[in-house]
């Protein structure tokens, strides 16, 4: 089976076998056994290895692995003796074709001869096995020769029954050297570690882009699949690497195993373990486990690791406390360490933080990896004393089993845990060649139905109780409930959020300066640095030095040099024949004025100065010369002043060979590049700390630091027409000739085309159709493209080097986005996980939630079709971030969104002015403290104290038995108030609460019916609407007589 690596005789001609790697391993073999005869090799005078036959199990045989290791192939049914002059092989005649191709490397490495026997098609081997043992005992010079075998390994197939006899049967001694070959395969080559690199990234890549993605979509979509139907479609992704985009021969691919899925209460943590026929379990509180290894060359990777489905807290602390564990077992790792230390690290872990736990934990932490999936001998378990050395790779394998949860279900009152990763030992780090994200943010899910938005329905009928229905999600009264939960934790969250202030004010607040570089003073501005510079003048007239920036004006009969920064502007006005030119000089004390602290005393300083020419011409030409110079000057240092401020950051460390080139092509950046030139499209790169994007042009290259990122989005095009990666830095880094925070790259996937003709065309045109589809190619390629940089450079960012900087990429969550104006324009605004961002229309909008102080939402009422937030920052010397005009049907989801996000928000029914609000808590920081922080935007509680002290009894519960009591009540009061003044007859009858209040309908009923009884019911249309309006004008009397002095009614009103 050549997946396997296994020498097909019928193909031997196929094969060729490496004879330089073959060379360096046998001198590597004979002098581990040269140097460890007497302690790993049992002082073995000759060492025999017999390959069985070949089998469809998936089994790791040292045979096997010896095979691999020092031919390239298994060679089934082959029996090898080394010894120290000669190596025998007993094979089948096209075996020895291919191997007699290795007699001249043996012979230069270790002055060995291969010697071959070739085996009859029906024989057994005997004579040859017997040649075999007379050779030993005549090399070795005695009669009892010592020969060393594999102990464990029994004997299969006729040849091989054979020859164990023969051994057995010989007067030869037998030692078992196990673990001599478990030495000597434990330190990898530098071939061997690649193979196991490149057979982690097609087991990472399989984890990542196929068996998450799918377990996320049979959850969604709450679907019933097998667990072992799981394990054959993720085995064929393996055997398939292309279908993850791993671009690796399948021929040189298989499975270390087959792929374990559990779930539902049933866990085995072995390695043995295997999937079952029960369906995949994830109702709330379940735990998954999922394990792959895979195969490349025959060398094993390895990754586990678990999923959590609407964790309950004895799950979350576990998981967290075993992640803890497991990155303490890796850190252990070290040249030199004991393999003991790398479990009795994790031991520690557990001890610390939760003790409960200990007796869950599994009994290792792992095995050697390579060849074998467990390397004997490479046990990370408490009893090991073997030392760690550079070059090993380990399958860092910890558990938690049969941990019992707080739940009455029989499939979720016990689970277990496994995280599983394939490390490298290197000289100076542990290198985690298995890379997929194993924190509790990646791996635990929600997915309860109590949190998401569900309909209700609303009863509005006075006369008739209605039922919720079944598929009624919620009712009112949880609603309701949700309602005073959220309004429960905002209390809260003012409670913290006042004592955050108090603390941060009482320590001096926070605040920054202004971000400018300091302004050159007055006497650096130097036009000439002596008298004889001063350029000859035939004519007193005034003249523009562009060379030296300097303005010469004739004064007193001489050329007076002025710096062009010195003037702050010129006019000039023609009036008949003349013209008169005015010039306007900075001077300290005025606004604005770069000067304003010089401590010259005695200088004298010029304000203003007037010309008068009657050569116009001339005149407008300098004044025009002198605004061009001033402009020049003051952009260069503007831009002076705006470097002068930035960060000097670290020196971009461009990838190497060994790593991976990341690359973007064809992306367009924004802020553009200055210059007048055509704008050029360039490509962004990722190098080991940070990114690089150029253009064809040498000087249209920036470089961004890891260090310097802040934050990092990734926005996929779905709406819009650009699909973009965008950089919120640190520190302010310079594009081209402008200073920024904001860097962004995009790609737009869709071209702009017009149709030529006024004709629309048909929704079914084959042609629209075709179009449409090329777009829709075009954008999930681009998309795809995006996803694959990003996740690649997330995986970058999860090594050891980059874990204090916390990066990585965020997406913006679109179904939270709500439309506002933060800036001139209406855009769509979206939150992300530490976020909220605008990233598509400039000037782009990035908040980060964390500086967030409180949130007021303003011009919040009834009848309102919009509303603005106000955003409060920590740093009270930052103005107020203001979004207006978002829609109200917003509101409900915006409130959810902060509340979710702990941020405290208020609301109120005017706009505020922040200014002089901020200035002063900043003034009087105890004040605002000891008045109650932020409560006096709370709009509830002051509503809440105004009515207790107008209307002391107000409590209004509906009665289910009288649900239209309030409305008529209301009706007969008003009523008595209009009665009162028109009608003295009436005054008894409304005096009487019994009597109650007449809609218009019963009022044009009994009207109606009067005049039937009086013979008057063909009563013209109009009579009709004039008495009908009498009715509402008597309402609407009521209403303005209450507003008028009335005494308060006694029922609550809705505000």
């Amino acid at each position: 089976m050549a997946d396997n690596g296994k020498a097909n005789p019928a193909g031997s001609a196929t094969y060729t076998i490496n004879l330089e790697n073959f060379s360096k391993r046998l001198k590597v073999f004979y002098d581990h056994w040269k140097e460890h005869k007497s302690d790993l090799w049992g002082s073995s005078d000759a060492i025999a290895v017999a390959t069985p036959p070949p089998s469809e199990d998936l089994r790791y045989l040292k045979s096997s692995a010896l095979n691999i290791w020092l031919l390239g192939y298994e060679f089934p049914e082959t029996i090898i003796v080394f010894m120290h002059k000669q190596i025998h092989f007993l094979c089948s005649q096209k075996k020895a074709n291919l191997i007699g191709t290795i007699k001249k490397a043996a012979h230069e490495a270790v002055g060995a001869d291969v010697v071959l026997h070739v085996k009859a098609k029906n024989g057994d081997g005997s004579d040859l096995m017997d040649d075999i043992l007379h050779a030993v005992r005549n090399q070795s010079k005695s009669d009892s020769p010592t020969v060393g075998h594999i102990l464990k390994e029994a004997p299969e197939g006729k040849l091989l029954e054979t020859w164990s006899n023969k051994l057995s049967g010989s007067s030869a001694q037998l030692k078992d050297v196990t673990n001599g070959f478990s030495e000597l395969f434990a330190v990898k080559d530098s071939t061997e570690i690649t193979c196991v690199k490149k057979a982690a990234y097609l087991t990472s890549s399989v984890l990542k882009n196929f068996v998450v993605p799918k377990l996320e979509k049979v959850i969604d979509e709450e679907k019933k699949v097998s667990h072992s139907s799981l394990m054959d479609d993720t085995e064929k992704v393996i055997l398939d690497p292309l279908k993850v985009k791993v671009k690796l021969k399948s021929e040189n691919v298989d499975i270390c195993y087959p792929p374990v899925f559990q779930s539902g209460g049933k866990f085995d943590l072995k390695p043995g373990a295997s999937s079952n026929d029960d369906y995949l379990y994830y109702d709330s509180a379940s735990v998954i486990i999922c394990a792959i290894g895979s195969k490349y060359g025959s060398y094993c990777s390895n990754i586990a690791r678990t999923y959590l489905i609407d964790a309950i807290p004895t799950q979350t602390k576990a998981y967290e406390t075993l992640m803890k564990a497991h990155e303490a077992a890796i850190e252990a790792l070290k040249p030199g360490n004991p393999m003991s230390a790398v479990y009795n690290a994790a031991v520690a872990v557990v001890e610390k933080d939760a003790p409960e736990l200990l007796p869950h934990l599994t009994k290792s932490a792992g095995t050697g990896i390579g060849l074998e999936f467990r390397e004997s001998g490479l046990n990370l378990n408490a009893k090991n004393d073997r030392q760690i050395k550079v070059g090993m790779i380990f399958n860092v394998s910890l558990g938690l089993h049969n941990v019992q949860a707080e739940t009455t279900s029989e499939k979720t009152k016990q689970f277990s845990l496994l995280l599983a990763d394939t490390v490298l030992v290197t000289e100076e780090k542990r290198d985690i060649l298995t890379t997929c994200s194993k924190a509790i943010k990646d791996i635990a899910y929600s997915f309860n139905e109590d949190e998401e938005d569900a309909p209700v329905v609303k009863v509005e009928s006075k006369t008739t109780e209605v039922l919720p229905s079944k598929a009624t999600l919620r009712s009112d009264n949880q609603e309701m409930s949700k309602e005073e939960l959220r309004r429960q934790h905002q209390a809260e969250l003012a409670r913290q959020k006042n004592e955050e202030t108090a603390r941060r004010l009482a320590g001096g607040g926070s605040g920054s300066g202004d971000g400018r570089g300091p302004a050159r003073a007055s006497n650096e501005l130097v036009a000439y640095k002596n008298v004889n510079d001063v350029p000859y003048a035939r004519e007193l007239v005034i003249q523009v030095d562009q060379k030296n920036e300097a303005v010469l004006l004739p004064i007193y009969g001489s050329m007076v040099p002025f710096h062009v920064s010195t003037v702050k502007s010129v006019t000039s006005h023609q009036d008949n024949r003349t013209c008169t030119i005015r010039i306007f000089f900075n001077v300290p004390g005025m606004p604005f004025s770069n000067d304003s602290k010089l401590n010259s005393q005695g200088a004298i300083y010029l304000k203003e100065i007037t010309f008068r020419s009657k050569d116009t011409r001339h005149s407008s030409e300098v004044v025009q010369q002198i605004k061009t110079l001033r402009r020049q000057v003051a952009s260069r240092e503007s831009e002076r002043a705006e470097r002068a401020t930035l960060v000097t950051q670290e020196k971009l460390q461009l990838a190497n060979n060994r790593m991976k080139m990341m690359r973007l092509s064809d992306l367009w950046i924004r802020p553009a590049f200055g210059g007048r030139g055509r704008k050029l499209s360039g490509n962004l790169e990722a190098h080991f700390n940070g990114f690089r994007y150029s253009t064809s042009r040498n000087d249209e290259r920036v470089d961004i630091m890891y260090g310097n990122i802040k934050h990092a989005f990734f926005q996929p095009a779905e709406k819009e027409m650009i699909t973009l990666l965008h950089f919120h830095l640190h520190n302010h880094i310079m594009v081209g000739n402008k200073k920024t925070k904001d860097v962004q790259f995009y790609v737009e996937v869709m071209d702009v085309v017009q149709t030529l003709g006024g004709s629309r065309r048909s929704a079914l045109d084959p042609d629209e159709i075709e179009e449409e589809q090329r777009e829709r190619d075009r954008k999930n390629r681009i998309n795809m493209d995006f996803q694959g940089f990003v996740n690649k450079v997330n995986d970058h960012w999860s090594q050891p080097q980059f874990k204090g900087l916390d990066l990585e990429f965020d997406v913006p969550l679109r179904e939270l986005g709500f439309h506002g104006v933060p800036y001139k324009a209406s855009a769509f605004i979206i939150p992300t996980s530490t976020c909220l961002v605008e990233l598509i229309e400039t000037p782009f909008l990035v908040v980060s939630l964390s500086e967030i102080e409180i949130v007021n939402l303003e011009r919040v009422g009834f009848g309102t079709k919009n509303f603005d937030m106000a955003i409060v920052f920590k740093d009270f010397k930052k103005d107020v971030l203001r979004i207006d005009s978002i829609p109200s049907t917003s509101l409900d989801a915006i409130k959810e969104w902060l509340d979710t996000t702990d941020l405290k928000y208020y609301e109120s029914r005017l706009n505020l002015n922040w200014r002089p609000i901020l200035k002063t808590i900043i003034d009087d920081p105890q004040k605002f403290i000891d008045d109650g922080g932020w409560e006096f935007l709370n709009m509830e509680a002051s509503d809440s104290e105004t009515e207790e002290t107008e209307e002391s009894d107000q409590g209004y519960e509906p009665s289910d038995a009288e649900p239209e009591s309030e409305s008529e009540d209301d009706d007969s009061d008003s009523a008595s108030l209009v009665e009162s003044d028109e009608d003295d007859d009436d005054d008894s009858e409304d005096d009487s609460e019994e009597e109650k209040g007449k809609t218009w309908e019963e009022l044009e009923r009994e009207a109606t019916n009067a005049d039937r009884e009086h013979g008057a019911e063909s009563d013209s249309e109009e009579e009709r609407r004039r008495r009908k309006a009498k009715t509402f004008s008597k309402s609407r009397a009521t209403e303005r007589s209450s507003f008028k002095g009335a005494p308060p009614s006694k029922k609550s009103r809705f505000r």
